[in-house]
């Protein structure tokens, strides 16, 4: 049986058939207790029946003992003053019956003091019954009757403390057998609470086992995570789901890679007439073929714009696709963090001193191990992002510092905040917001999203802060990043 059952652990075929075996195994020790229990009170329950019935035997014997030693003594008495055969015949019947229910006394359970009264009684008593049945029975010796009769009803007391004796020796063997099986039990079920406990605890990781796997996989599909396989080990039906989801991850590996490969390809064929109007534009803007009205002179501003941000949104889609690879690898080495945002900074000033905006700085110096290009691709899509929603006039504060053992970046903007319900959406690959950028044209909604992930592979966090007015990001990295990811896996 207990064979089957580690089969069934081993190789379960359902996940239900795996509970059930396992809770035949929990309730096993606590059956065994159980069932010892119930068959020691049957035990005890057949050793009080037989002791009161013994009592009852013996109490009723002894004072039937005693009812004829009394009868006894009286016709001996009797039968020195009127020799009859009669009272003879009358004696010789109590005397069998007396010798019939002292055989019955001797057959109970005995001890040896209480076995020798008995037996010293009916010595006694054979002995009367020789006296009182001699020959001729005219000259009975009154005196030598008279002795054996009291020494015959002295023993009769002793017989009759018999039954007492009797009762009380059996309360206290049964008294004695209770508290040896009270104090088995209680060892008993003390061992099987904890036997039955230890096997739960075995069982529970047996159980959760699969369970944690696909909880595991599940989540590495969530994060796109599709290079390792997916096995689980356990009942039939979770390991049939687990190659489900190992079908779904190949399928979902696929179909990234059909992705990845159509904006490269999307990309590079947009780049390719994309650069040839550009050119166009530029030359006529540069008035290559000649003088243009001031209305042909703002169609060709509109179209160079345009030509820019289309441009703009093809560089994002690219750089997006390689952030995704880039995240999993990380070129870790000291950051001078302060130098490297005043470096970013100045670098979107151009821009923001063309759209009459401005850039507050407030850093403090500050050392971090981190990924240098990685960290400014994090800059420069807040910056930018700040920037392009920033009203004309406006301005973006940067702040640096420290909070533990993590540096935090603040970014902050004039411009109109990011609506509460989309704090999260945000972060979201091409999601466009309500918000609409300060009179340029949407982005791909890529820049937020490369943020995140490059934050992440940091094992820091981004959020957009709601709280107040104008839009507020906050990265917090650590300074560290070998014990970010210990803490993150402990």
């Amino acid at each position: 049986m207990m064979r089957s059952f580690a089969t069934v652990l081993r190789s379960p075929r359902s996940f239900l058939g795996l509970l059930v075996t396992a809770f035949i195994l929990v309730t096993l020790p606590l059956a065994g207790t159980l069932l010892y229990s119930a068959w020691n009170a049957d035990r005890l329950a057949g050793r009080s029946t037989s002791a009161v019935f013994n009592a009852a035997q013996a109490a009723r014997a002894s004072r039937s003992l005693v009812n004829r030693i009394g009868i006894m003594a009286r016709l001996a008495e009797q039968m020195t003053v009127v020799p009859d055969d009669g009272l003879l015949g009358g004696y010789a019947k109590l005397h069998a019956d007396f010798q019939r229910v002292a055989g019955e006394l001797a057959d109970l359970p005995l001890d040896a003091q209480q076995l020798s009264g008995l037996d010293r009684t009916m010595k006694q008593e054979q002995a009367l019954y020789a006296l009182v049945n001699q020959a001729p029975r005219a000259k009975l010796d009154a005196v030598a009757i008279r002795a054996r009769v009291i020494a015959l009803t002295d023993d009769a007391n002793a017989v009759l403390t018999i039954s007492y004796l009797v009762a009380d020796r059996e309360a206290r063997r049964l008294q004695a057998t209770a508290e040896i099986v009270q104090q088995r039990l209680i060892v008993l079920g003390t061992f099987s609470t904890a036997l039955a406990l230890a096997v739960a605890l075995a069982l529970t990781r047996i159980i959760a086992r699969p369970i944690a796997q696909l909880e595991g996989a599940i989540h590495r599909l969530g994060s796109a995570e599709f290079s390792q396989p997916i096995r689980v080990r356990g009942p039939e039906d979770l390991r049939k789901l687990g190659d489900r989801l190992d079908w779904l991850r190949r399928r979902l590996m696929e179909l990234e890679e059909q992705k990845s490969r159509f904006l490269r390809h999307l990309s590079h064929e947009l780049k390719t007439p994309l650069t040839a109007l550009r050119e166009g534009v530029e030359l006529l803007n540069d008035r290559v073929a000649g003088p243009l009205a001031h209305s042909q002179q703002q169609i060709v501003e509109i179209m160079r714009e345009n030509s820019l941000s289309l441009q703009e949104m093809i560089e994002d889609l690219l750089d997006y696709q390689r952030a995704l690879h880039a995240a999993a690898t990380l070129d870790l080495r000291p950051v001078q963090l302060d130098a490297l945002v005043r470096e970013t900074a100045a670098a979107h000033r151009l821009a923001a001193r063309a759209n009459e905006q401005s850039i507050e700085l407030d850093i403090l110096p500050l050392l971090i191990e981190a990924d240098a290009a990685k960290l400014r691709s994090i800059l420069d899509n807040l910056l930018g992002n700040a920037l392009k929603f920033t009203p004309p006039r406006g301005r973006v504060t940067v702040l640096l510092g420290a909070e533990g053992d993590d540096a935090v970046i603040d970014v902050l903007d004039t411009g109109p905040g990011v609506p509460y319900e989309e704090r999260e959406s945000i972060f979201e690959p091409y999601y466009s917001g309500r918000t609409k950028a300060s009179g340029r044209m949407a982005g791909t909604g890529l820049g937020m999203a490369i943020v995140r992930e490059f934050t992440e592979a940091h094992g820091g966090r981004v959020t957009a802060v709601t709280v107040g007015r104008g839009g507020h990001f906050r990265v917090t990295l650590p300074r560290r990043r070998a014990q970010a990811m210990a803490q993150q896996s402990a």
